[in-house]
């Protein structure tokens, strides 16, 4: 009994770990929500009009009229937005599992189509945005706004969302458009974070011909040494892996290893200041094509799968968020208190119509570029490709979400009614864009059908 009771004095006095038990019921609810989006979403999958994307956002959208209700209005989200959240743990599993799976021959094949839209397509659209922002949006009069924050929203709203592609586009049925529209999303998410990270870093009271070739270059370098760092961490592994051979003993260990170089790229990038993304886009390529084929046989069936799951995990959450991050009433009520609804209204169809414009001002004609370079048919872009290209890179997710709250708001509040209407904007633009994107798979397959009757140069490899 003494023995017990010294035990239990000392359990006392140690304590138990600490934890912030305020967080358990929020992440239990979003575990909760997770398991109830896949449960929905496979008894919809025969359904064209609803894809696991949208139907996350709905019941993120529901469970957030809910909270709303059941806190009498004060708020409608149980997590609070972060961007660490979203850019150190959720983004890169999914971009890595993107360039795991991906189909190298197409994407290579395209590279340079895919560059093209992808660099030059992600810098007209920002100055046809940031150009037409500060032309239109500065006179709808909703505060005091400084050219930066213009040029912010040309970088914010030129990020389309890489996941939604996902659900757009199949890559056995449509290999080509596949590496074209997703290749192009996971090269413009790069490209538009640099630019928004640039403009934050400019100065822009004192802009010269030398501060802007430095500008360039410093861009360009960004991108070569963000793709070297990629693969040179993905052939690392290969060698690290079949000099090894870890698979002697555990197949755990070449899992393990393969995961964490993976988020090591993308770790290392960041902490140089490069760009994350494109470093652990490639550095999945080079792992699917040379680390996977140094593994056991069942480690490669565990790493396709824990990759393909981590990565379903991730997008399931960040739509969840969206849903729950619309009905945001901190932020609602003060554009409510200051601004109309007309002028909200306005504000969300300036930025819509501009991300309309600017999409088909490169889409077109870098499409008639790249297909002057095309020797063969099968390689050009027909005009209906073309518009599913324009159409399945309209929609905005996470990263512009991230970005505005990054230029916005201040952990994630602000008492600013220019920022909040900001920050309301990109969420309604965002959400409807998302929405819009449920039907754009089903007209997506009626007109790669029609098409492939119509026309012998649509024939997919």
């Amino acid at each position: 009994m003494v023995g017990l009771g010294a035990a239990a004095g000392m359990a006392a006095a140690l304590g138990d770990p600490p934890a912030d038990y305020a967080s358990i019921p929020a992440v239990g609810l979003f575990v909760a929500l997770m398991c109830v989006c896949i449960i929905v979403g496979h008894l919809l999958e025969e359904n064209r009009w609803m894809n696991e994307s949208t139907t996350a956002l709905f019941i993120g959208l529901g469970t957030g009229a809910v909270v709303l209700f059941a806190s009498s209005g004060k708020h409608s989200r149980v997590l609070m937005f972060s961007e660490d959240l979203f850019f150190i743990y959720l983004l890169p599993p999914i971009i890595f599992n993107a360039g795991f799976q991906v189909k190298k021959k197409q994407f290579f094949r395209n590279f340079i189509t895919i560059t093209l839209f992808g660099v030059v397509g992600t810098l007209i659209s920002f100055t046809i945005i940031s150009l037409g922002a500060l032309g239109l949006i500065s006179r709808l009069d909703i505060g005091a706004l400084e050219l930066g924050d213009y040029l912010a929203l040309g970088a914010i709203f030129s990020a389309t969302d890489s996941v939604c592609t996902l659900q757009v586009l199949s890559q056995d049925e449509t290999p080509f458009l596949y590496s074209l529209v997703f290749g192009e999303g996971v090269v413009n998410d790069a490209t538009s974070v640099v630019l928004f990270n640039a403009i934050q870093n400019f100065d822009l009271g004192d802009i010269n011909t030398a501060k802007l070739l430095k500008f360039i270059g410093s861009f360009l370098y960004l991108f070569s040494t963000s793709t070297i760092l990629g693969v040179a961490a993905g052939l690392l592994s290969a060698y690290i892996i079949k000099k090894l051979y870890f698979g002697r003993h555990s197949t755990d260990r070449e899992v393990s290893i393969m995961m964490l170089m993976a988020y090591l790229s993308y770790m290392l990038a960041e902490l140089l200041d490069l760009s994350g993304i494109l470093t652990v886009f490639f550095c999945g390529i080079v792992m699917s094509h040379y680390t996977w084929h140094n593994v056991t046989e069942s480690s490669r069936v565990t790493t396709k799968h824990a990759f393909a799951t981590l990565s379903f995990i991730a997008e399931t959450f960040l739509f969840l968020y969206v849903g729950m991050d619309a009905l945001d009433i901190e932020k609602w009520k003060i554009v409510g208190q200051t601004y109309s609804p007309v002028k909200s209204v306005a504000l969300s169809s300036t930025i819509l119509a501009l991300v309309l414009v600017a999409r088909a001002a490169f889409v077109f004609p870098l499409s008639l570029l790249s297909n002057l370079t095309k020797k063969t048919p099968e390689g050009k872009i027909s005009f209906k490709q073309q518009v599913i290209v324009w159409w399945a890179g309209l929609m905005r997710g996470a990263v512009s979400i991230a970005l505005a709250y990054n230029k916005f708001t201040r952990s994630g509040h602000t008492q600013q009614p220019s920022n909040a209407i900001m920050i309301t904007s990109t969420i309604s633009v965002v959400f409807f864009s998302t929405i819009v994107s449920s039907f754009s798979n089903f007209n997506a397959h009626r007109l790669l059908q029609t098409h492939s009757i119509t026309c012998d140069c649509f024939k997919l490899i």
